[in-house]
């Protein structure tokens, strides 16, 4: 019985005391997801105030350990298809040329603990997302240093963190096609908002594909291969997909989809987070991205009627875009809500985008408000 078989049986499904349900579910909160979510955390969203997200409020997925490396005695290795392999260290790094480029991340997971039923992973709310200034050298200038094969299909990124999932014991690893790769804003960043990438971002060395989801920027880069095959590696071929259920082969996860977020006004209840506010004039404001067009379009609910926001520049072409509405808050209990559209005429849904292993939900945000 392979793997996505014995998870079918179980979707919804009684499991023994004390042990995670292997398909989706419909219960509480697992102790094996309790876990997960304490080794990772998310962005809160109030730091959506800021247009650069500081590196501690930053949303952290990490699939396994997180590796302990001596930048000093490190090598990054690029082989394959290539005309002549290269051994490069940081100080090498360091000398070719560099980029800085804005970008917004989000995790693939992103809302999946909102889905009906709901897959068993890290259980993401909203806020795994942020936004920085990433620099270092291009990958598309290093891999002309290498010299691509006009046989080359994909290039295989591949981590230093190792583990288990899904029975199989791997390095973390994710390719991209080869007009991706040559993209002139891929970057192997070394730095994070101008400081040294910490370890949780991926030290000494770490990819960022802008516009792709989270799981495609490859931290503690260890080696880079061009490949003339597709790569069937365990989060290209077996995680990160759309899939219908277990045995549905699916599709591959890849750009982000359109979605955007509000800061929620007023103050939290400490367990609840509810919101409570005064009466008057407030300055609603939110962020809103897209990893398959620019966002053009961002609308405010209030109460189910949709009103259109201000929108301002963003820090660049895959970097959030800020908004603001002017709001008179009334006593009473209301409901604000926000929806982006981006270039490509794709709008958040207002139901949930259901699959199997709860990728990409960016059904629209609800924020529920008591003004007093």
């Amino acid at each position: 019985m392979t793997q996505t078989q014995h998870n079918l049986q179980s979707v919804q499904g009684e499991t023994p005391e004390g042990t995670a349900p292997a398909g989706p579910t419909t219960g509480p909160l697992t102790a094996e997801e309790l876990q997960l979510s304490a080794r990772n955390h998310s962005m809160p969203l109030e730091a959506m105030r800021r247009d650069v997200t500081p590196p501690g409020l930053h949303y952290v997925l990490t699939h396994f350990d997180i590796p302990d490396i001596d930048a000093t005695s490190w090598h990054l290795l690029i082989g394959g298809a290539v005309e002549r392999s290269l051994e490069l260290s940081m100080a090498a790094l360091h000398k070719d040329p560099a980029i800085t480029v804005p970008v917004t991340l989000e995790c693939a997971g992103n809302g999946r603990s909102l889905l009906s039923p709901r897959p068993i992973s890290q259980p993401w709310v909203l806020e795994a997302v942020g936004t920085a200034y990433w620099t270092g050298v291009p990958l598309a200038y290093l891999l002309g240093k290498a010299g691509v094969l006009p046989s080359a299909r994909e290039v295989v990124f591949t981590g230093a963190d190792a583990g288990i999932q899904g029975g199989v014991r791997q390095r973390y690893a994710r390719s991209l096609p080869i007009r991706e790769a040559m993209r002139a804003d891929v970057v192997l960043a070394y730095t994070m908002n101008g400081h040294e990438l910490p370890p949780q971002h991926g030290y000494p060395l770490r990819l960022v594909v802008p516009g792709w989801y989270g799981m495609t920027s490859v931290k503690w880069l260890e080696s880079i291969e061009v490949v003339t095959a597709p790569f069937m590696g365990f989060q290209q071929h077996v995680a990160y997909r759309y899939q219908d259920s277990a045995d549905d082969a699916g599709t591959p996860v890849s750009r982000i989809r359109v979605r955007s977020l509000m800061v929620p006004p007023g103050i939290p209840d400490f367990l609840t987070r509810n919101r409570t506010m005064a009466a008057g004039p407030v300055l609603l404001q939110g962020r809103a991205w897209s990893g398959e067009g620019a966002v053009t379009g961002v609308e405010i609910g209030i109460d189910g009627a949709w009103l259109p926001a201000q929108l301002e520049k963003p820090l660049g072409g895959f970097a959030w875009r800020k908004w603001t509405l002017p709001w008179v808050a009334e006593p009473g209990e209301h409901v604000l809500s926000c929806r982006a559209t981006d270039a490509t005429g794709a709008t958040q849904p207002l139901e949930q985008n259901w699959n199997y292993q709860g990728m990409a939900n960016n059904m629209v945000q609800q924020v529920r408000v008591t003004v007093a």
